[in-house]
């Protein structure tokens, strides 16, 4: 078990379901987070008790895409740029 005490905040509002009674706190070496049992919603408190904004994703932060792999074997087939019409 992990050892993190988490407990249920009486009459506490989900922001993402609106659903009461379905949060709950709990701290992380010294952070404080929020969890909805009924949705899944999850994020980190500031010292204030606001929420922090997740980092919006971006071409700098965002996770490369992988390219996809031939086979060995498999067939590839090319086709002429209809555009490019070589004059003759």
């Amino acid at each position: 078990m992990s050892g993190v005490k988490k407990r249920f905040i009486a009459g506490a509002v989900c922001p993402a379901c609106s659903q009461m009674d379905t949060i709950r706190m709990f701290e992380e070496d010294g952070v404080p987070h929020r969890e909805c049992v009924n949705c899944g919603y999850a994020d980190t408190l500031d010292a204030r008790g606001n929420s922090v904004p997740k980092e919006l994703t971006t071409r700098v932060n965002a996770p490369k895409p992988v390219a996809a792999k031939v086979q060995r074997g498999q067939t590839v087939q090319f086709f002429p740029n209809p555009r490019l019409k070589k004059d003759s």
